[in-house]
């Protein structure tokens, strides 16, 4: 039971970005900050779009020590970020838990998918 709670404890470090509905690519966080990488059968298919033009089509990953600020961007602001880290519990200084807590469905073609860390693909 005990290995259980564990689990539900352990928080993600990996989000699987989606433009509209296809998956583009993967952001981690990682003890040397941040890195975004679009999925190579993402890049293959002829109607490959960038998810942000800060992010042009590359088969390299983008690397940052900072949450890149498109990403940061998506983050609700001012009164409602206030409201959303006391229900949510989050720092708001911890941009990245922010981040999967609240961009599943947030306004605008992109979302951020948590990965659970057994899921390894």
């Amino acid at each position: 039971m005990n290995s259980m709670l564990n689990i539900h404890l352990i928080k993600p470090k990996r989000a699987d970005i989606f433009l509209h509905d296809r998956k583009v690519g993967r952001l981690e966080r990682n003890p040397n900050g941040y890195r975004f990488q679009y999925d190579l059968n993402y890049l293959d298919l002829p109607d490959a779009k960038p998810v942000s033009l800060t992010f042009p089509l590359s088969d390299k990953p983008y690397e940052n020590d900072a949450l890149f600020p498109f990403f940061i961007g998506l983050l609700p602001e001012g009164w409602f970020l206030d409201i959303t880290c006391r229900v949510l519990k989050i720092d708001p200084a911890n941009t990245f838990d922010l981040l999967l807590a609240t961009c599943a469905d947030c306004i605008g073609a992109v979302s951020v998918i948590p990965v659970n860390e057994e899921d390894r693909s």
